[in-house]
């Protein structure tokens, strides 16, 4: 038995010191910004206690993609034809990784599965330009009734950004760079916010979100969570983002030891708040950066259902 538990410990030690190589690639180089101020307004107490979330996992069924992730967001905010509205979310692809050719066939079919409203795409989508179209032009065939829109990460921007803009433009999907954009829906809207390298926040420091209705329902996307808390996101009811891969090597599920994160394990997966009180659904993502491995931080899609707040 003393035996069997030293080796695990050693097998733990090798993969704590492992992990710290796998990550390079999506690691951030902005310092630490001071957090956002305590105070919370009574109108923004009201909607904090009005927002219910609940969340379930189930396998996806398909190879490359360990599991579909389901939130049910309920908010005052949603209006009436948005109730039972469908949002599918990808983050973090890096085609081709762990993530393949079957992996991205399959990716579209559970995709179409999901009977999704509109797709939302959190960036990171290739390792290398040539992999830049074949990406784009399979997402683009999941053809939700409300299309495509999306954000760009790290990987995107240090590489083939004018591939990505051409490809997207070319097949109708809506590129949100520090842009707004609204879905209607039988005479009702909500907005759609997108952000612009995260990671550069002299330039893109201002949320896109600022100059919006408080009484909008509005849903920022951008590729890290850490922006949520770097920047005052106001007006903001919903953060969707990705970057972290879950820790992609973790102990367990329960600790990375390596986050690209300047906020360690506070934004590592799942349903999470800002210091604002904003939640937050930071997903796993699809692939994989730099070494080809996951431990127990399974790949997803992540599902979001709107519900209206009934009074």
């Amino acid at each position: 038995m003393l035996i069997f538990a030293s080796v695990m410990i050693k097998k733990l030690v090798y993969i704590c010191i492992l992990s710290g190589l796998f990550f390079s690639s999506c690691k951030s180089n902005r310092s630490l910004v001071s957090s956002l101020p305590p105070q919370i307004s009574a109108e923004d107490s009201v909607r904090i206690v009005n927002t219910k979330i609940s969340s379930s996992k189930k396998s996806s069924g398909y190879k490359g993609i360990s599991r579909v992730r389901t939130y049910n967001f309920t908010h005052p905010d949603v209006p009436a034809a948005f109730d039972g509205f469908r949002i599918a979310f990808v983050s973090d692809l890096h085609y081709k990784s762990l993530f393949m050719e079957k992996g991205l066939d399959n990716l579209v079919k559970l995709l179409r599965e999901q009977h999704a409203d509109v797709l939302l795409i959190g960036g990171d989508l290739h390792e290398g330009c040539e992999y830049v179209q074949p990406v784009i032009a399979a997402l683009s065939e999941v053809k939700t009734p409300m299309g495509a829109y999306a954000v760009l990460g790290n990987n995107d921007y240090e590489a083939c950004y004018s591939d990505i803009v051409r490809e997207m433009d070319k097949r109708g999907m809506h590129l949100l760079e520090h842009k707004v954009d609204t879905l209607r829906r039988y005479g009702e809207e909500i907005l759609i916010a997108g952000v612009r390298n995260p990671f550069d926040l002299k330039k893109n420091g201002t949320s896109p979100t600022l100059d919006l209705s408080p009484q909008d329902f509005v849903i920022l996307l951008t590729h890290t969570p850490d922006y949520a808390e770097d920047v005052p996101i106001t007006n903001t009811d919903l953060v969707l983002a990705g970057h972290t891969h879950g820790g992609q090597v973790t102990l367990f599920g329960l600790y990375a030891p390596i986050l690209p994160s300047h906020y360690g394990q506070r934004f590592r997966t799942g349903l999470e708040y800002n210091s604002r009180l904003t939640p937050m659904i930071i997903t796993n993502g699809i692939g994989t950066s730099n070494k080809n491995i996951r431990l127990f931080a399974p790949s997803e899609v992540v599902m979001i259902i709107l519900h209206r707040q009934k009074d």
